[in-house]
């Protein structure tokens, strides 16, 4: 039970800020040209697996247009094993900065490992993403719950 509501005041508390972030930071007019460009980012998390808390994180590059398209290559960590990704997926925009996007990562032999959606927002016109993990599936279909975040920032327009 306990546990249950530390998950809980968790979300609640990160939904809150990113909200306050989006108010805050947001200048009304973001555009897919605006957030176009090569950015770099890092991820954190936990996995919730049946077998227990599996800690995840991930570090990387992508490079997106102005069609809400993206790709990248990434390194992650699951407990402690690493390996090299391959990303790419859509992102759709909206005018108050916040953005929700879908990612298929791929193994380097291009098999798919794994899906995932993320809501966010872009702060600093444009320039940093932050996001949360709203879902994640794997290959043979298993939704697999997960606490993660991300932050974003352009490296070059």
């Amino acid at each position: 039970m306990k546990r249950n509501i530390t998950r809980i005041f968790f979300f609640t508390t990160l939904l809150l800020s990113l909200a306050a972030v989006a108010t805050a930071e947001s200048d009304g007019n973001c555009t897919a040209a605006v957030v176009a460009g090569t950015s770099g980012y890092t991820g954190t998390g936990t996995l919730i697996l049946p077998t227990g808390p599996v800690p995840f994180a991930f570090v990387g590059k992508f490079t997106s247009d102005a069609a809400g398209n993206f790709s990248g290559t990434q390194t992650s960590s699951v407990g402690g094993q690493v390996s090299q990704e391959t990303s790419s997926g859509t992102a759709t925009l909206n005018s108050d900065c916040t953005t929700i996007f879908s990612v298929s990562i791929l193994d380097q032999s291009g098999n798919v490992l794994r899906t995932a959606h993320w809501a966010g927002v872009y702060v600093d016109n444009g320039r940093e993403l932050r996001a949360i993990m709203t879902s994640l599936v794997l290959a043979n279909g298993m939704s697999v719950p997960a606490v993660m975040t991300m932050n974003a920032r352009k490296l070059r327009p």
